[in-house]
C-alpha cells in the first residue's frame, strides 16, 4: 500500500468534496500521520471513508467529520482545548497542533493507555490523556478555549457550555440515530450563545451522555 498516495486520495477525493478548504487544516492532515492511530488489524482502511473500530465500542470518526471539526473550531496556539472521547488520541494530536495545550479525556482506561502511547511515539508532547468520565465536563482546569465532544450526545449538558470561556467554541454531535446534528457553540457573551447547525451524521454516543426526559402514560 502507498501510504502517501492513499492520504493524497483521501484529501482530494473525501475531504475537499465536503468543503473543508483551510490550507492549515489541509496540511495538517500530510502532518499527522492517521495510519499511526489506527489498530494495526484495520490499517489498511486508515485512509477510508468509515469509521474504524477501537474496542470497547468506541471508533475513529470518518477523516471527512475530524477534517470538518477541526476548520470549523479555528484552534489557536494560545488556545487551551478539552477534548471529551479520546478515542485513538488522532484528533487530539490535530487538535494539539495548532492549540497551547489539550486536555484530552477517556472513560476506557484501554483507550487512553494506547492513546497515551501512540501520542508519546508521535512525540506529541501538549496533549495530557486523562482517564475519567467528562460527559458532564471536566471542571478542575476549566474554562476553556476550545471544547471537542468526540461522541454522541442526545442532549448538550448545560454544564459543558459554563465551561467554554468568552469567545470560546465548542463541536458537539447532537441528537440520537437516525440523525445527529453537528453543532458549532460560541460563548458570545458571559450569558449568550451562538449556535450554528454545520451538517447532520450519525456518530457512536459518548459514554454516560446525559439523556432526555422522557415521559411514560
Amino acid at each position: 500500500m502507498n501510504l502517501e498516495q492513499a492520504r493524497s486520495n483521501m484529501i482530494e477525493q473525501q475531504i475537499r468534496p465536503w468543503e473543508v478548504l483551510d490550507q492549515d487544516v489541509i496540511d495538517l492532515l500530510y502532518v499527522v500521520r492517521r495510519e499511526e492511530f489506527v489498530p494495526t488489524a484495520y490499517r489498511l482502511l486508515a485512509f477510508a471513508d468509515a469509521e474504524i473500530p477501537l474496542g470497547h465500542g468506541a471508533s475513529m470518526l470518518a477523516p471527512k467529520i475530524e477534517a470538518h471539526a477541526v476548520q470549523a473550531l479555528k484552534v489557536r496556539k494560545t488556545d487551551k482545548v478539552l477534548e471529551i472521547g479520546t478515542g485513538s488520541g488522532y484528533m487530539a494530536a490535530l487538535l494539539a497542533a495548532h492549540a497551547a495545550h489539550v486536555d484530552s479525556v477517556e472513560i476506557v482506561p484501554e483507550l487512553a493507555e494506547i492513546a497515551r502511547a501512540t501520542l508519546r511515539r508521535q512525540d506529541i508532547g501538549n496533549v495530557a490523556v486523562l482517564t475519567g468520565d467528562a460527559a458532564q465536563g471536566w471542571a478542575a482546569p476549566a474554562p476553556y478555549d476550545v471544547i471537542m465532544i468526540s461522541g454522541g450526545m442526545p442532549v448538550l449538558p448545560r454544564q459543558l457550555l459554563d465551561q467554554l470561556k468568552v469567545g470560546g467554541r465548542l463541536l458537539a454531535f447532537v441528537g440520537e440515530a437516525p440523525v445527529m446534528e453537528v453543532q458549532l457553540v460560541t460563548r458570545t457573551a458571559e450569558k449568550n450563545f451562538e449556535c450554528v447547525s454545520l451538517f447532520e451524521t450519525v456518530v457512536p454516543q459518548l459514554v454516560n451522555a446525559q439523556q432526555p426526559v422522557r415521559f411514560s402514560f
